[in-house]
């Protein structure tokens, strides 16, 4: 059983870093250096109204899912680590996180959808490579079994 939890762990690790890619161009890791999207892709001022009213929805969405996700991830890993394991509560958490994480990358796909929309050619081309040269590193999991 330890390399099939392993297994669904680090399914669940590499969906949750899939759904939220669209977010990770709105938190550079050094946010410092990073003027943030609108300033990066150069919205013109009727850009950056439409840009702002597209995402607060979305960011609201994100992060009450990001929030769901994180509460069945957790009982998740209290199922898997009990005196004694209920397969079903894990089989119920793994199913319930696939769910939100569809739904998840679902809205990420329409939220970058309506981006792109309201994007000229040359921004749009900038914002795919941005989100191409964001990291698709090693998942939690696979950093936590390094030797």
């Amino acid at each position: 059983m330890k390399s099939t939890v392993l297994r669904v762990l680090l399914a669940v690790s590499l969906l949750v870093n899939l759904g939220v890619i669209g977010a990770v161009a709105y938190r550079m890791a050094n946010k410092d250096s990073f003027p943030g999207l609108p300033r990066y892709l150069e919205l013109s001022a009727d850009q950056v109204r439409d840009w702002h009213a597209s995402e607060q929805g979305f960011l609201m969405q994100l992060g009450t899912s990001a929030e769901a996700i994180r509460t069945h991830r957790d009982r998740m890993i209290h199922a898997i680590f009990a005196d004694t394991p209920d397969p079903a509560l894990i089989d119920a958490e793994r199913i319930a996180i696939a769910h939100l994480q569809d739904e998840q990358q679902k809205r990420v796909i329409q939220q970058l959808l309506r981006e792109r929309e309201l994007l000229t050619l040359t921004q749009r081309t900038k914002l795919a490579q941005l989100l191409l040269d964001q990291p698709a590193g090693l998942s939690t999991i696979e950093l936590l079994h390094r030797d």
